[in-house]
């Protein structure tokens, strides 16, 4: 017999790189995992380790195909999130955000299930306001390249909630701002991994710009934190809430410390800026640190120093 604390818990996107860290993560807190995930940029070693624990169940699905199953609880994290991959397909990016939402939010109506949807700072584009609030509706182009991933994950936003106005559904919305840490995809695109994977093999490490944009970079044990804090968190405390690390550094000085961490001689490049291109990121975590008693805890270069052994090992193995 289940225990009544043990939830049934959907994870979509469950194989990729924040998908796999939650998915051990409720494991470890006693649930029972579906982990749903169609493969185009997760990957089966991130969720290896689980697979033997009979409380995981691995499914491959896209979910922009309705999705049958009874569960407690669902966190949509189904999209791909580096401009390389959903500028690969970016009719298909825009479908997973809206359709996936549409058919997640559905499944949430018919089980009567709490869900989450993991959003991101991208819904603010290129601020016109620093540090970001969630009071800032956002500058955003509705037709460039990277369009697709910023309107569709706004779009998704707007259906949950107007399923929760127009369904009393419990929902739960996480803008997510940059993360990093193992079982990042070595060929994403995203700064971290990018000039990680460049120092380790020695190339020049490629900078946008001037190099002076800036970023603030999230651990993803932080950031999973969040997650499950925002999910557990009372039924008005709907979000959007900001979850990412509010310290601030530039490009050029995340590529410095990297060089440093990895004792590599790779000089540093620099390229044109690419178009919408956000120049600062910061979250303001007021809303995070008020309502859910939470904010980051791994400093930038901790989380580094556990990172680039995860691609060192990538990288022994052929993988990167």
């Amino acid at each position: 017999m289940r225990s009544a604390l043990r939830k049934r818990i959907l994870v979509t996107g469950g194989a990729g790189f924040l998908g796999s860290h939650l998915c051990q993560r409720l494991l470890a807190l006693g649930h029972d995992i579906l982990c749903v995930d169609n493969f185009f940029t997760g990957s089966k070693d991130n969720v290896l380790p689980l697979l033997d624990n009979p409380h995981f169940e691995l499914m491959r699905h896209d979910i922009t195909f309705p999705l049958y199953v009874e569960v407690d609880e669902i966190y949509n994290l189904a999209c791909p999130a580096s401009p390389i991959h959903y500028q690969h397909d970016p009719v298909q990016t825009t479908k997973t955000s809206v359709h996936g939402a549409i058919n997640m939010l559905g499944l949430a109506k018919r089980v009567k299930a709490k869900i989450f949807q993991a959003s991101t700072s991208e819904v603010y584009g290129d601020p016109e306001i620093h540090p970001q609030s969630e009071e800032y509706w956002g500058h955003v182009n509705p037709i460039g390249r990277r369009s697709c991933y910023d309107e569709g994950k706004r779009c998704a936003e707007t259906l949950f909630f107007d399923y929760h106005r127009q369904h009393s559904l419990r929902i739960k919305v996480a803008r997510i701002f940059n993360t990093y840490g193992p079982n990042m995809h070595p060929d994403d695109g995203r700064v971290v991994s990018n000039f990680i994977v460049q120092a380790l093999k020695g190339q020049p490490i490629t900078l946008y710009g001037d190099g002076l944009q800036t970023r603030s970079f999230c651990y993803v044990t932080d950031m999973i934190d969040g997650f499950i804090k925002l999910m557990d968190s009372p039924d008005q405390c709907t979000g959007p809430v900001n979850l990412g690390n509010p310290g601030e550094f530039t490009i050029r000085q995340l590529a410095e410390r990297i060089v440093a961490l990895t004792g590599s001689a790779s000089p540093l490049v620099y390229q044109p800026l690419p178009s919408d291109d956000p120049r600062q990121r910061r979250p303001d975590i007021a809303i995070a640190r008020l309502a859910l008693q939470w904010e980051p805890t791994v400093p930038l270069e901790e989380g580094l120093r556990a990172t680039i052994p995860y691609f060192e090992d990538l990288l022994r193995r052929g993988l990167a």
